[in-house]
């Protein structure tokens, strides 16, 4: 029988649909709009980034994507690479911290402003979690965990560990990237110097490549949970992955070549206003 359903139709349907993953992506939307309508300030480029990184968070969680991304390692991996990688990117490089405080609802507010307790252990944990050697430590031994194959064979049948597993690479990945790409304005999140920032990506790289690339030149099929459960598309276990090995290793390395680029811009600008600055105040005088 010949399925005649659109097939745009059918990839925008969710394959598992959860109120959770949708209500956050929606939330976040709405709360970020009603900060700009109140008249926070962001410009078009940042509010586009950031809506740009909330939709694909909610692309390759609740559309056919995700179908795709339990009967095919690739699929999987690139369904990681946006929820670790590029979506937290986007997201953070938006800075979108004031715009979904002036979004948010005055009561609640007003209740978490009278929580002096509850702001200082928040504050503190997040704080410790943000700690740069933590930090790094758990952006990689995520990614290594999951792929480790017993634990990747039962999250993929366990409907449960599957979800566990997406959330943390996602609430990771905007941790991580938070850290590195926070502005000055930011007076939670420990401010780290450009230097230390870079240094920080490059030594996330090296174990990313070594992940990518075992898996990549691999003679032998390692994760054995999609033959199980049958794969998506007619390709071999091998080719599928030998792709899902290069996805690890090269463009989840290159975001921290990206981050790198954009902290080495920043510097450059400060540095310059700081010598305009400093030639200011000599004319001045």
């Amino acid at each position: 029988m010949i399925d005649n359903t659109p097939f745009l139709l059918t990839f925008f349907t969710p394959w598992e649909f959860s109120w959770l993953v949708s209500g956050s992506c929606a939330a976040a939307v709405v709360l970020y709009l009603r900060g700009l309508s109140r008249g926070a300030d962001a410009g078009f480029a940042r509010s586009l980034v950031f809506l740009l990184g909330v939709v694909l968070m909610y692309l390759v969680t609740q559309t056919h994507f995700d179908y795709w991304s339990q009967y095919m390692f690739f699929v999987h991996r690139g369904q990681h690479l946006v929820l670790h990688h590029l979506a937290p990117f986007l997201i953070a490089l938006a800075a979108p911290g004031a715009v979904l405080a002036a979004g948010m609802p005055e009561a609640i507010k007003r209740w978490y402003a009278r929580q002096s307790g509850l702001r200082r252990i928040l504050t503190a944990a997040y704080r410790f979690i943000q700690q740069p050697f933590l930090a790094s430590i758990l952006f990689v031994g995520l990614i290594a965990f999951w792929l480790t194959p017993e634990i990747h064979f039962d999250a993929m049948l366990s409907e449960r560990l599957y979800w566990i597993m997406n959330w943390s690479m996602a609430l990771d990945g905007l941790l991580f990237w938070w850290l590195m790409l926070a502005d000055t304005r930011d007076r939670i999140t420990p401010q780290l110097s450009y230097g230390v920032r870079m240094l920080l990506l490059a030594a996330i790289m090296v174990p990313q490549i070594i992940i990518g690339a075992r898996l990549a030149f691999s003679k032998q099929v390692i994760f054995d949970v999609y033959a199980v459960c049958g794969r998506a598309w007619p390709i071999s276990p091998l080719t599928d992955q030998q792709l899902g090995g290069l996805i690890t290793w090269i463009p989840a390395a290159m975001m921290s070549v990206v981050a790198a680029l954009i902290l080495l811009r920043r510097l450059l600008h400060s540095q310059s206003g700081n010598r305009a600055a400093a030639q200011e105040t000599l004319c001045n005088e």
